[in-house]
């Protein structure tokens, strides 16, 4: 029998997510877009516990004294930043835009975002996968944003991404997990690659089932930034993540169409 005092059977020490040459202890991976003001993003990262901050790019004037301040206040926080080329819409937009954040930010670290249009910001598939395959061939360490789609995952893992990251729901949607099924037939066909849910999650219950799915991690922003109180929501983001891995380690009970009880039958009072 296992003893109940062994941290390693009753938390997630000593679980680390590996991405790359990454060891991180947290599982979240959170935006720095939209908040009410520099204090409350500070707050919430801290309360986050995340380790990987994820920055916009094309959006910043890298110029900017505004934006300088910005960044250095980043930068000074005990955390990895990843660029990301969010607002991208073609191939060679987003590897100019990687170029630029690997010379301001002194990283190889990128999120590849390309975007299909403005109204559903889904993936372009085509424009996406000759971006990853430029990066990864210019050093590059790519972590893909992705539509939940198989075959397109495979191709980018196959390219050689760092980390593949197919969506819950449109970005911003809140819509929560809208195809569990895709997401794990992509776990299933990808079990060696990190895999992480980005976009679309709404609140805690979100992000615990997208671990329970056996995902490696979540990355967010919305749901932090826009909720009403955005540091209580990232304290509870990081509780789901730690709870959704803790539960997909245990392993869940297998689903039954009829009840079982959890006592014996036989030796009842009463019972023949």
């Amino acid at each position: 029998m296992s003893d109940p005092t062994d941290m390693k059977h009753t938390s997630t020490c000593g679980d680390f997510l590996s991405i790359g040459d990454l060891t991180l202890k947290s599982r979240l991976l959170l935006g720095t877009s939209g908040y009410p003001s520099l204090q409350v993003m500070l707050e919430s990262i801290a309360a986050s516990g995340s380790q990987f901050i994820t920055v916009a790019i094309r959006r910043m004037n890298l110029g900017d004294t505004q934006e300088e301040g910005f960044l250095s206040t980043i930068r000074s926080l005990p955390v990895n930043l990843l660029p990301n080329t969010a607002g991208c819409y073609t191939a060679k937009e987003a590897v100019l835009v990687a170029e630029l954040a690997r010379e301001a930010l002194e990283t190889d670290w990128i999120k590849l975002e390309v975007i299909g249009d403005d109204e559903t910001l889904m993936p372009d598939v085509e424009q996406l996968l000759k971006a990853a395959s430029e990066l990864v061939l210019a050093g590059f360490k790519v972590m893909v944003y992705s539509n939940d789609d198989p075959i397109t995952c495979r191709k980018l893992a196959d390219i050689g991404c760092e980390a593949v990251m197919p969506l819950a729901s449109p970005i911003g949607s809140g819509m929560g997990i809208v195809n569990p099924y895709n997401l794990q037939l992509i776990r299933e066909l990808l079990p060696d690659t990190p895999l992480l849910v980005d976009a679309g999650i709404g609140t805690a219950s979100d992000a615990a089932l997208a671990m329970e799915l056996g995902y490696d991690g979540v990355l967010l922003n919305t749901a932090v930034s826009k909720a009403k109180h955005p540091v209580r929501m990232a304290a509870a983001m990081k509780h789901a993540v730690e709870g959704g891995r803790l539960a997909h380690l245990a392993g869940r009970i297998p689903r039954r169409f009829y009840a079982q009880a959890s006592s014996p039958m036989s030796g009842r009072i009463g019972h023949s």
